[in-house]
């Protein structure tokens, strides 16, 4: 299987249909509503303060991580790196947080909870998604790009380490003043992951070289169980 269509075909437009206050432990946000006129994909967006197309805010596009972000899995860095993006933003005042419904980088739960299986066996995320019969990153981001444009920004701070996100946005024809690096630790179970989406899919990561017994690499604690 291969990634649908182009930039200009996949997304004909996404039109905002609902919004509240939405109190979380970082702080309190506006959850927005999108959902795109062409798939019916839904788009879950976090807004904090004021926006407007002078200022360059924080922008997350976090792709939906069952498994990390609601069940705290250690095989990624995921659910870490989704609860940093809501700590930066709280802290800067004003950003968005668009949660994008492509898990497993586009393939889907189910065939999600496969390429873990293939994992388990020895292949990396990029093997087992190719195993499957898939690319190693189906996602696509110009819904996201729009939804950016519709909340009234135009050049923003990107909060990513993946260079295809920064591209894609970047042709939707907004400016991206700073990329934020989004790393976290890596952890002992999600080590290998990170170093494939780094050395197989050129994500901007550093601390995976780190060696194990540094400080800043996390491992399982009895606290974290």
């Amino acid at each position: 299987m291969s990634k649908n269509g182009g930039d200009a075909e996949s997304c004909a437009g996404v039109e905002r249909l609902a919004e509240a206050n939405l109190p979380t432990e970082f702080g309190m946000f506006r959850i927005v509503a999108f959902k795109s006129n062409l798939t019916g994909e839904d788009f879950p967006v976090l807004v904090k303060g004021e926006l407007n197309a002078q200022t360059p805010s924080l922008v997350r596009i976090h792709s939906q991580c069952l498994t990390g972000d609601v069940f705290h899995s250690f095989k990624c860095d995921c659910g870490r790196q989704l609860q940093r993006a809501m700590e930066l933003i709280q802290s800067e005042g004003h950003g968005i947080i668009i949660y994008q419904q492509q898990e497993g980088r586009g393939i889907g739960i189910t065939n999600k909870i496969r390429a873990y299986a293939l994992q388990d066996a020895g292949q990396d995320t990029v093997e087992a998604n190719i195993s499957l019969g898939f690319e190693a990153d189906l996602r696509q981001y110009e819904c996201c790009a729009e939804i950016i444009k519709q909340l009234g920004l135009r050049r923003i701070r990107l909060m990513s380490n993946n260079p295809d996100k920064i591209a894609a946005v970047q042709r939707a024809g907004i400016e991206i003043v700073e990329r934020v690096s989004i790393e976290v630790d890596p952890h002992e179970n999600s080590l290998g992951y990170m170093k494939t989406k780094k050395e197989k899919m050129g994500h901007l990561l550093d601390k995976v070289d780190e060696d194990k017994d540094s400080p800043a690499f996390a491992s399982t604690r009895r606290e974290d169980l």
